[in-house]
């Protein structure tokens, strides 16, 4: 499947494996690409997310926390889809 079909999520995993790759056989390079993706996206969640970005990132923590397979489900959700947002 080219890029341009790809869903966001699925772009967004093509990254986090760039970054794996990009580190190498180096120590805990899954955690340190994952690391990357999510200091951009804090970045982006308290630029673009109004007043209540934390809030909102405080509900997928506690999501992700405390019902994984919910998290799961809404990983899934977004795989093939053209929506750029987690439906919660």
């Amino acid at each position: 499947m080219s890029a341009k079909h790809q869903s966001p999520t699925d772009r967004v995993e093509a990254l986090y494996l760039e970054l794996v790759a990009h580190y190498g056989s180096g120590d805990d390079r899954e955690l340190r690409a994952a690391a990357k993706l999510l200091l951009v996206a804090l970045a982006k969640f308290r630029a673009h997310g109004g007043r209540r970005w934390e809030l909102l990132l405080d509900q997928y923590v506690d999501i992700i926390k405390h019902d994984p397979e919910r998290f799961e489900r809404m990983l899934e959700s977004n795989s093939g889809t053209a929506s750029d947002e987690l439906e919660a």
